[in-house]
């Protein structure tokens, strides 16, 4: 089994980071530049709560795009169900929960997973005058 490969981050911390080393990973969709209105099959007001309340924030920092949309509805779709089950005194499954779990981390809707996701469309052109992660001789 082969070694997993050291995040950016680390690579940048250790001083090891070489530009020439970095690839490019994934496919770069549009991003969605306005939100649609919330899908017809969405199963509960819940559901399009959460399609209007986290909707935004995703198109804000560019992580929705069309292709995404439908992953989108899934997850307010199953928080609908979530919050319904809940409300009724119920529990919720934990393959639901585990679902629930893995939608929301594709999105980087969680602290560990907002430094995995990137978001889509320009990215800020980098200072030109900086060192390129290269240590300065001391």
């Amino acid at each position: 089994m082969p070694r997993p490969r050291k995040p950016q981050q680390m690579k940048v911390v250790a001083g090891t980071d070489q530009p020439c080393r970095r690839s490019e990973a994934g496919i770069d969709h549009k991003a969605v530049s306005a939100l649609p209105d919330a899908p017809d099959w969405l199963p509960n007001a819940h559901a399009v709560k959460e399609w209007n309340r986290l909707g935004p924030l995703l198109v804000r920092v560019n992580l929705l795009t069309d292709a995404g949309l439908s992953a989108f509805g899934q997850l307010c779709a199953l928080h609908g169900k979530i919050v319904q089950l809940w409300a009724a005194g119920e529990a919720p499954t934990g393959h639901m929960m585990s679902q629930y779990r893995a939608l929301i981390n594709d999105f980087g809707l969680t602290p560990v997973s907002q430094g995995k996701v990137n978001p889509t469309g320009e990215k800020p052109k980098g200072n030109a005058f900086a060192n390129n992660g290269k240590r300065r001789g001391a």
